[in-house]
Parts: structure tokens; sequence; C-alpha cells
């Protein structure tokens, strides 16, 4: 059938996804990149475009990814220390009786906000793999923890990194952030209820496994470390903190390759006009098509500036790459109190879900559903940007 015919098809050999060495996408995929790198090649000049890149890259690694390390080390000892003595279990059972009317889900299914919500969205997966966790859930509701799960993924880095930024005219953006965290609960809202509603249709509505398997019941008890209080405090802070130490590694390709192409994408030349090569130097591309649709992001989002929408652009494929935007934005008096809460609404609900929707729906056995998990999610980030800016809008008429 010659070079792009149908032997250049997927196949599956040995658990494996093959195709053809050679196929259409393929070329493809240069003649993508030539035309990329060329058009911003062509207006920074190919060394400087080099230069940028690669230094750009690494004043991210060392201004932004060691600091939002050290916050994700601080906050997941914090953490550590809330579930080793209990009380992100009390929190738990204060929130359980809201799962039901708000999710359609059961009540356990509050651990997968408060685990990724102090983690990250893979953490999901850990309480999926537990038998007894798995079994207060139908088919058809095990899939939404996917989308549950991710709208609160990093929520205390975010959460933590957003207070942590000084207003140009002084204060504190903590009502926005405050808001931003609403706006994220409303998003999820959408995103699981609409997810429920696509897997109920798709895999049938049999009710959850029974509890045969379970040894304890993870509502009423919670596992302990051995030891003494002190013993079991510094265990907990400790492990907490090495949690972190692997979420600010994790978000290293995602800070330094997307946020370094969307700041090239976003930034202008320099005030000289001349190009140096310099790190922050780019092309200027996205305020533009800010420009041309604000009349469509200026009453939905209400973005300050058009730069503004580079934030929730990269939360599509980094959380952690989205926030380190945020405080050139904030110092340059780009933004407002009401971006920031739009900020943390976007970034807390869809931190990064492109990177990790389709590996957390193959790990839940979903992979059919991958598709509208995405779509949904979509959907959610967009109503947890819009929620939070005109919620904060209402309270700022308010005050």
């Amino acid at each position: 059938m010659g070079l792009f015919g149908k032997n250049s098809r997927l196949k599956k050999q040995q658990d494996m996804t093959v195709k053809r060495a050679i196929g259409l996408e393929g070329f493809i995929c240069i003649l993508v990149l030539f035309a990329v790198f060329g058009a911003i090649g062509g207006v920074m000049g190919l060394a400087n475009m080099v230069n940028t890149l690669l230094n750009t890259a690494y004043s991210l690694l060392m201004n932004t990814v060691f600091y939002i390390m050290a916050i994700a080390v601080v906050a997941g000892a914090i953490a550590g220390l809330l579930t080793e003595f209990g009380v992100i279990a009390i929190l738990n059972r204060l929130f359980s009786p809201l799962m039901k009317p708000l999710y359609g889900l059961p009540g356990a299914a509050v651990l997968s906000i408060f685990t990724t919500y102090l983690s990250d969205n893979p953490a999901v997966l850990t309480l999926c793999d537990d038998k007894n966790f798995k079994g207060y859930f139908s088919p058809a509701q095990l899939p939404v923890l996917n989308n549950i799960g991710t709208a609160f993924g990093m929520g205390l880095v975010i959460t933590v990194f957003m207070l942590g930024l000084a207003p140009a005219g002084g204060g504190s953006f903590g009502a926005a952030v405050l808001v931003g965290n609403l706006g994220a609960i409303a998003g999820s809202i959408v995103s699981a209820r609409l997810m429920l509603w696509k897997s109920k249709k798709t895999l049938g509505n049999s009710p959850a496994k029974p509890e045969g398997e379970r040894t304890f019941d993870i509502l009423h008890y919670r596992v302990v470390r051995e030891g003494s209080v002190m013993q079991r405090l510094l265990s907990a802070m400790m492990d907490g903190g090495a949690s972190g130490v692997k979420t600010g590694l994790s978000i290293i390709p995602g800070v330094l390759v997307v946020c370094t192409i969307v700041m090239i994408l976003t930034n202008g030349a320099p005030e000289s006009g001349v190009y140096t090569g310099a790190a922050g130097e780019g092309i200027g591309f996205l305020p533009i098509v800010a420009d041309k649709i604000s009349f469509l992001l200026t009453p939905l989002f209400g973005f300050s500036s058009p730069q503004a929408l580079s934030v929730p652009i990269t939360a599509l494929g980094s959380a952690g790459a989205a926030i380190g935007l945020v405080p050139d934005l904030v110092s340059g008096g780009i933004v407002q109190a009401g971006d920031i809460a739009v900020f943390t609404a976007m970034c807390m609900c869809w931190s990064g879900y492109l990177s990790t929707h389709v590996a957390m729906m193959d790990a839940l056995g979903c992979r059919k559903l991958t598709g509208s998990a995405i779509l949904f999610h979509t959907l959610g980030g967009l109503v947890a940007g819009v929620s939070a800016h005109w919620l904060y809008k209402l309270i700022s008429l308010i005050l």
C-alpha cells in the first residue's frame, strides 16, 4: 500500500503500540517545527531565539522552580502533619454530607479532594489503588474521581504561592485567593457532574461493590505511624516534605518547556527594540490574539491586560509553570486582585490536566472516556474562571 498505506496504522504487539518507522506524522512534525520556530526566529533572529530559549529556561529553573519547590516542601510537611493527627479526618467527616448533593458521589470522594489539594493530581490514583477505597464507588463513579481530583491538584501550593505575592500598591491578595478557591469548587462541580452523566451513560449505573474486601472503614478509622507522638510528628513532617520535593522535581519539565515557550509568545522585544538573546524576550504574539478577542475575554474573565491570558493557557499543561508567570505580571502592575482570583481558580481547576488526564484515565481503566474527561474538564476550568471573576466583582461592590 506504499509509504502511507494501511501498514502505517497503529498496531498492538506485546502490549505496545507501534507504528511504521517512517510515516506521514513524521513529515508533518518537521513542517510544524520549521513553521513555528522559523516564524519566531524570523522575528528574533535564529541565534537570539536559541539563546533566549536557554536563558529563559535557566532563569525559570533558578528563580521560579526552586521557589515553588520550597513552598511545596513546607506545604507537604504541613499536609503530612494534618493527615497524621487526624485533622484531615475531621474535615472529611464535616464535608462528607456535601458530596452527594454537590457531586453525586459517596462521602469517601472527599478524600480525593483533600489528597490532591495537599499534593497533586496523580495522588488520586494512590487512593484508587486501595480496594477498601474503591469499594465505595460504582464503576460509573470511579472515572469521576479523575476530574474531581484534578480540579484541586496542587491547590495548597497555588494558594500559598498567590498569598505570598505582594500587590504593587501594597496590601494583600487574601480575599482574591479565597474567591479563587471558591471558583475552583464551582468548576469542579461542573466537570464532575458532566463526567458522571457521561460515565453512567457509557458504563451503566450498577451499584458500588460490596464491602466484603474491606479490612476497616476508611471513613471512621485512619492509619497512623508507629512510635511516640514526637516520632510520629517528625516522621509525618519529613515524609510530607519529601513528597514536596517530588512535586517540585516533577514540575521542572512543565515549567521549563511550557513556560519558556509561553513567555516567548507573550513577552515583547526589549525597550531598545533590539533582540539580544537575554531571558524574557519574546515576540508578543499572545497579547495580540488576546486583544483581538478581548470582547469575549473581558466580560468572561475581566483580565486587566491581554498578557494575563498567558497564565490560564499555561495552566492547561502545567499549574507550576502557570503560577511561575504571575510574579512578573504582579510586579509590573499588569494584573490586579481580580486577575489573581481568576488565576487561582483556573490554575487550580485545570492544574495541568492536559499533561496528566490521559495517563490517569488509563490507570483507572477508563481509557475510552478520556476524550470526554478532557472536554468536560476544559468546560469546568472556564466555569471556574468566570465564577471567580464575577464573585470577586460582587464582593468588591459589597465591601
